[in-house]
């Protein structure tokens, strides 16, 4: 069964075109190593009438809004053998050192697909 990589983040508002670039070039970096899919999603209607909302989620301040991504993997162990791979990969290191959003409020975990509908 398939496996999920799940990302909630917030972003300052000034820094999309920035994170965008980054994104992207994760996004082929991970899928060059094996990843299925890459997305990555900027939030457009985050004012939800129920639940909590993933701007309270990751304590989001004003100027910033909500980035939600996945990465799908055949399984967690494909997972674990892509991710060590994108973890030694030197344009990603690069990417690193110049995160344009507060990474201690990401939100993230590994996820078994529970329906694939």
């Amino acid at each position: 069964m398939a496996y999920v990589d799940g990302f909630v983040l917030p972003v300052p508002t000034k820094n999309i075109a920035a994170y965008k670039r980054i994104a992207q070039k994760a996004g082929k970096i991970w899928r060059e190593h094996g990843a299925l899919e890459y997305r990555e999603c900027v939030g457009d209607d985050l004012d939800t009438k129920f639940g909590v909302p993933f701007a309270r989620t990751v304590k989001a301040k004003r100027g910033e809004t909500v980035l939600f991504a996945w990465i799908v993997y055949k399984s967690r162990v494909h997972r674990d053998r892509v991710n060590a791979k994108v973890m030694k990969d030197p344009r990603l290191t690069l990417a690193q050192k110049a995160m344009p959003f507060d990474v201690k409020r990401m939100v993230c975990g590994g996820f078994k697909i529970l329906v694939d509908a």
